[in-house]
């Protein structure tokens, strides 16, 4: 496989791996110690000639190889092993997709009721809870206005990242932090997927 080729499966395989192990970008560039640039860069095709000390940190994050990040096609792989699996024929869960403007508007209603009244999107795997939060601004850095957050609504008691909104900037965070100060911020939820523009 020649440069091109890899990158490009190396690119694939970092946005499969991000959605498929409940990762994000963020938690990809800290725990990695790469800079968001750096992967942006890969994830948009900017880069051709990724270095081997980069690629090393990206696939010790994900505990792959090397190799196996720039020659296997993990979405691929995991598909053919999950169709002979018990969980192979899970059915996907309907999750209410909510914009942005109109979250708090909603936030206190049943799932089932929102996925009455709302576009829908399919979520595979365990599922409680879940909307998904079509953002129409920026969580700079990290998010833009198109992406899909889909969040495990409610308190959340884990250092999982969280999607919150920031009531006295008046715009959405995504932070680990564990406990909040409910006159400045209101917690919408674990993230449990990102999907980029839309």
């Amino acid at each position: 496989m020649h440069r091109k080729a890899k990158t490009e499966r190396l690119k694939s395989n970092i946005k499969y791996l991000i959605k498929s192990r409940g990762e994000t970008r963020l938690s990809l560039c800290n725990s990695s110690g790469l800079t968001r640039t750096t992967i942006y860069n890969i994830l948009e095709g900017r880069v051709v000639n990724v270095q081997q000390s980069t690629i090393r940190k990206i696939s010790d994050f994900f505990g792959v190889s090397c190799k196996e990040i720039e020659n296997v096609d993990f979405e691929e792989r995991d598909f053919i092993e999950g169709s002979f699996s018990l969980q192979g024929n899970m059915n996907p869960a309907a999750v209410p997709i909510i914009k942005e403007s109109l979250l708090f508007l909603n936030i206190d209603k049943r799932v089932g009721e929102l996925a009455a009244t709302h576009p829908l999107t399919y979520y595979f795997g365990p599922a409680c809870n879940l909307i998904g939060v079509l953002l129409e601004n920026e969580i700079t850095g990290v998010n833009e206005p198109g992406d899909l957050l889909i969040v495990n609504k409610g308190e959340a008691s884990s250092s999982a990242e969280k999607l919150v909104y920031d009531k006295v900037a008046k715009k959405m965070i995504i932070t680990a932090e564990l406990y909040f100060d409910s006159d400045a911020f209101r917690v919408v939820g674990e993230i449990v997927e990102e999907r980029f523009n839309g």
